[in-house]
């Protein structure tokens, strides 16, 4: 229904227009026919329509399974026919002959194919079997369905060399290296819904969720720490996961403790051999400031990142004092209220922003920090700024590859992975130079980490991930070959049926009858019901309350809960149908049921609204939408009201632009419950005020009350925005529904007939002469210009205009008789677009959603609005992937390949080495420099250096502890020991507890890892360092015997001893070299 206060009259819009609308500026059709082959237009008669070709696989796609989409690719040209490609081609085709769908064989009905839908954000995504655009993985855990895990998520994962662990909200997860390539158990199986095509895996018993993990190689434990403040230790030698035997059960902790009061967010082994554990906020990052803290909670040391001053809220709290002797124009009673309100809204944003925290992140709160092997320290905030550093807290580098948040990093030999919440992995140098980049989940990089041969991700999802440490490489090259050609091996395809509801219901209500007769029907072979009305509820007042709702996370209201359950109850929604969620804004509403027997195949569904009306701000105009995963592909529903008047094409045009490039789905998080959600709706009962008196003031002046209220609300809404929105970028947002296997567009886009009188479309109308009125349609003349709906279809109409009739008046003579006689139109549509690049082509993973109307028809019989029902029926054929048996299939392809069997074992090379001596002694402020050094003129070695047995040696007794090595160059690394005593506990220079304490003549052994810059293995020199407190001088011991190449003994540098225990070097002049024996 549109707005009697702001509308025009047809027949005055009428005047102004020439029969047939003004040729564009563009090609005109008839020079493109004569230049190309071509679908030809259909003119008065269904016989008419010209047949269609298939399309041939010479096209390159992506794969859409976890919603890793691509725009770009050639359209693919079937021999001899047209294709939209270029923008400005469209045609009317229709199904193959005896071409029928379903069990029931139902016949598709023709289709128009508007132009424009080869370029841009209308292109159609390219698929693949496997993802050309990143490196093959390993789907250890494909995405899982967001309702599966309630309770359940991943939120941490560890890694060895044999196993991968993973810390749950319930608990903690195995599995083992050995079995990565297993088929899942499957719904047979034991495991819950969710992992039917996760790898073989162990789960814990039922524990507080675990926060962290930390893996201790040498005792064989994996360590975790948990929000009810325990500590627990994990055996990694866990029986056989996944069995389907009854006596399978979950494995138990080997020790438990209760640590803190709080939750346990971090720990860390500092050597692997060690044999104790750190604990209790390892690492805290908040706005910038890196803490880190012993076991005993007191701060070791704390690096201060000096912040950038936001100076824009001080001085927006200043006075302004302006010089008296500068005369002012005097400011009007009008302007002086709108500085008042303007200013107090200021006023209340910034205390809001400040109450809660600031509705947005801080981009230099630091998210993740990791260090790598040459010792330096790296950490990302939320600008997606890298920041390197060195050990002693100064700072080297900054790099900024991208513009997302920093989630988290990982290294391995010299590379440095970096995930961001945009769900992009990049790949860095030790320089921090980008070497490579991909996007591997649909959803932000939680966790990274390395082992058995991988780079395992964590999506916020749950899916897992693991990327050969060889990516990017040759490797990928083959494996994708390999991989694509058992395509048929695990390739499915599943049928479902969608029915998509339509209804301007112009604010009022309908019997159960009237949605029986729309809905119940024709629902019973249908799996999926999307439903979308328009103008539920209208109003001044309702608009403006909407549109702030809107900006605190709020929808919905009490009439758009009463349609979604009574379509519910027409639907026998209890027993048939389950309700599977919904989106309002202002008038407009959609809703989605799935039939329950296809319920484990759909989920994950977000909800997004873009407002077209009153400075884009308002929802009396604009789009609500739904997105969903069906078999694994992505499907959009958006239900459009578009700007009225017969003369407002343009408008309607710029409104489904907005709406296709600004719809961004989202999870519709609500802040109701939370501190920042409070504060925000003191501010949106203080915004609320402010409008309506603004709208008091103006409209007592004189002014309009439609302008009045644009005013008004456009101030609420611009003053919300700019709270939860304070930063603004220059990156244009990347449009959601592009990237869909399937987007429907329906709702009353408010098009019109054009050229025609309202006698003149009555009389046709009452002979059912569709095919002259279709000629006279706006939308398909636009969709032939390319001007909107680019490159999508919709079904030929053989139902009557659907606006504007009279309530309550049955069948045709129910339209308009009024003072105004509107002129009858096609208001009421349902248009869409799968992955086809041309009509009825065969699905597969390079076309995975193929789409067919079977049903597109209006309720004439529903009389309870101006507007009447239309409804519309597809039949989509969906193929998507087996991702346990192309898991199996990857296992095959990694065992048998030589070639693959090459570059693994090449993996293996590790750079010959040799270190100086094997044996040490230390004397008590002895420094010994032990030297390494790398023999290979190729290739450079990583070493890290690890102490066992007792720990006497301090934190800063081995420097450096790792960092890499040139090709045949060398690294001498300081090997210290001080004691602590004062010269007042020493007596003739012995410490008075030397009698209770048993440190004389104690060993410990540095362990010596070396690996190659890209190794998956390792070799280990081991160095016996031996302490004692004798005046004597302390020699070397024999050379090592396991040593290939010995280049001398090591170097001691002998320090002086300070009253307080402190150690001074001496000059190179009294540095010694000791004696090996």
């Amino acid at each position: 229904m549109d707005t009697s206060v702001i509308e025009e009259e047809d027949e005055e819009a009428l005047a102004s227009l020439v029969p047939f609308p003004p040729r564009r500026k563009m090609h005109s059709y008839s020079v493109q026919f004569d230049q190309k082959p071509h679908h030809q237009i259909r003119k008065h008669s269904l016989d008419e329509v010209p047949r269609s070709t298939t399309l041939g696989n010479d096209a390159v796609y992506f794969d859409s399974s976890d919603e890793e989409f691509s725009t770009g690719g050639a359209i693919a040209i079937a021999s001899g026919e047209t294709v939209s490609n270029g923008g400005e081609d469209y045609a009317v085709v229709a199904p193959p002959p005896n071409a029928s769908v379903g069990e029931d064989a139902v016949e598709s009905l023709p289709e128009f194919i508007g132009a424009g839908g080869g370029a841009g954000i209308f292109k159609v995504p390219v698929r693949a079997a496997v993802h050309p655009g990143r490196p093959p993985c390993l789907e250890l855990r494909p995405h899982p369905l967001r309702e599966t895990q309630t309770g359940k998520f991943l939120r941490n994962i560890a890694c060895t060399e044999t196993q991968l662990w993973a810390g749950q909200e319930n608990g903690v997860r195995v599995w083992n290296m050995e079995e990565v390539y297993d088929a899942g158990c499957g719904i047979g199986g034991q495991v819950q819904r969710g992992d039917e095509d996760t790898a073989p895996f162990h789960d814990s018993v039922t524990t507080s969720p675990t926060m962290c993990l930390v893996a201790d190689q040498s005792n064989k434990l994996l360590w975790s720490g948990h929000k009810d403040g325990k500590i627990r230790a994990w055996k990694m030698d866990q029986e056989e996961p996944c069995e389907a035997s009854d006596d399978s059960e979950p494995f138990k902790e080997r020790i438990s403790w209760l640590a803190h009061r709080g939750p346990v967010i971090c720990g860390h082994v500092p050597k692997e051999d060690s044999s104790y554990c750190q604990w209790h906020m390892q690492h805290i990052f908040l706005r910038g400031q890196v803490l880190v803290n012993r076991f005993n909670g007191q701060v070791e040391c704390r690096v201060d990142m000096l912040p950038t001053q936001d100076q824009q809220g001080d001085d927006e709290t200043k006075l302004k004092f302006f010089s008296a002797s500068k005369k002012e124009k005097p400011q009007g009673f009008l302007q002086r209220s709108r500085n008042a309100i303007m200013g107090a809204a200021g006023a209340v944003r910034r205390v809001a922003t400040r109450s809660a925290g600031g509705f947005a992140e801080d981009t230099r709160k630091t998210e993740a920090i990791v260090l790598a092997v040459d010792g330096t320290i790296w950490t990302g905030n939320m600008s997606g700024q890298i920041v390197q550093w060195d050990g002693n807290g100064s700072r080297l580098k900054d790099v900024n590859h991208h513009h997302k948040p920093v989630l988290c990093f990982c290294t391995f030999g010299d590379r440095i992975y970096v995930g961001y919440a945009s769900g992009y992995i990049q790949v860095l140098d030790s320089d921090g130079k980008l070497m490579a980049s991909w996007v591997s989940h649909n959803e932000p990089v939680i966790k990274l980490a390395a082992g058995g041969g991988f780079i395992f991700s964590l999506a916020t999802h749950g899916g897992v991930r693991g990327w050969y440490v060889t990516s990017p490489g040759p490797l990928d090259n083959i494996i994708r070959k390999e991989l694509s050609q058992k395509e048929a091996l695990y390739a499915r395809q599943d049928n479902v049926r969608i029915l998509i509801g339509t209804w301007n219901v112009g604010q009022g209500r309908a019997s159960h009858g009237a949605l029986m007769s729309w809905l119940g029907s024709v629902a019973s072979d249908v799996g999926i019901v999307v439903i979308g009305l328009q103008e539920v509820d209208m109003g001044a007042g309702f608009l403006a309350m909407s549109a702030a709702k809107e900006t605190v996370g709020l929808e919905g209201s009490v009439v758009g809960q009463w349609w979604i359950d009574a379509i519910g109850k027409a639907l026998d929604e209890k027993n048939t149908f389950e309700r599977m969620g919904s989106r309002q804004l202002a008038g407009l509403l959609i809703s989605l049921w799935a039939r329950k027997e296809i319920r484990t195949h759909v989920g994950d569904l977000d909800v997004a609204a873009v407002p077209c009306g009153f400075g884009r701000a308002i929802g009396n105009k604009g789009g609500v939408g739904l997105r969903i995963r069906v078999y694994d592909r992505i499907m959009c529903f958006v239900n459009c009201h578009l700007a009225a008047h017969l003369e407002a094409v343009n408008r309607r045009n710029a409104d489904f632009n907005h709406i296709f490039r600004l719809m961004v789905f989202s999870k519709g998080h609500n802040l109701s419950n939370t501190a920042a959600g409070m504060v925000l709706f003191l501010f949106l009962s203080c915004s609320l005020g402010f409008s309506t008196y603004l709208f008091w003031l103006l409209y007592s002046s004189g002014l309009p009350w439609a302008l009045s209220l644009a005013a008004g609300v456009s101030t609420t809404a611009y003053t919300l925005k700019t709270t939860t929105n304070p930063t603004t970028g220059t990156e244009e947002v990347k449009s959601d529904l592009a990237a869909a296997d399937l987007i429907a567009f329906f709702g009353d886009f408010n098009y019109r007939l054009y050229g025609i009188t309202y006698d003149e479309a009555r009389d046709f109308i009452s002979q059912r002469s569709f095919d002259w009125l279709r000629e006279r349609d706006q939308l398909r003349q636009e969709m032939k210009a390319g001007n909107v709906f680019q490159g999508m279809r919709e079904a030929l109409i053989t139902f009557p205009p659907t606006y504007k009739f009279e309530k309550n008046r049955p069948g045709l003579g129910g339209y308009d008789s009024g003072e105004k006689k509107r002129i009858p139109a096609w208001c009421d549509r349902v248009i869409y677009r799968d992955t086809q690049a041309s009509p009825f082509s065969e699905s597969n993973l390079q076309c995975p959603v193929v789409s067919s109307v079977i049903m597109y028809e209006a309720c004439m019989d529903v009389t309870e609005s101006d507007h009447k029902p239309v409804r519309c029926k597809f039949h989509a054929a969906i193929a998507h992937v087996d991702k346990s048996v192309r898991r199996q299939e990857l296992g095959n392809i990694i065992r048998t390949n030589e070639k693959i069997k090459s570059i693994f074992e090449d993996l293996k090379f590790v750079p010959e080495t040799s270190v100086s001596t094997n044996s040490i002694v230390l004397q008590s402020q002895d420094t010994v420099i032990l030297t390494i050094t790398n023999t290979s003129t190729t290739n450079k070695a990583m070493f890290s250096i690890i102490c066992g047995g007792i720990t006497f040696v301090k934190d800063d007794g081995v420097t450096p502890a790792a960092g890499i090595i040139s090709p045949e160059g060398t690294v001498d690394v300081k090997v210290h020991h001080e004691d602590f005593q004062t010269m007042e506990e020493c007596v003739d220079g012995i410490p008075q507890s030397w009698w209770c304490e048993d440190t004389r003549d104690k060993e410990a052994i540095l362990m010596l890892n070396i690996r190659g810059s890209c190794s998956t293995t390792w070799t280990s020199h081991s160095v016996k360092v031996r302490h004692c407190y004798s005046a004597r001088v302390c020699l070397l011991e024999s050379r090592p015997k396991n040593l290939t190449k010995h280049l001398g003994g090591s170097r001691r540098h002998p320090t002086d001893k300070s009253r307080h225990g402190s150690t001074r070097p001496r000059t190179e002049d009294s540095v010694s070299r000791g004696k090996s024996h």
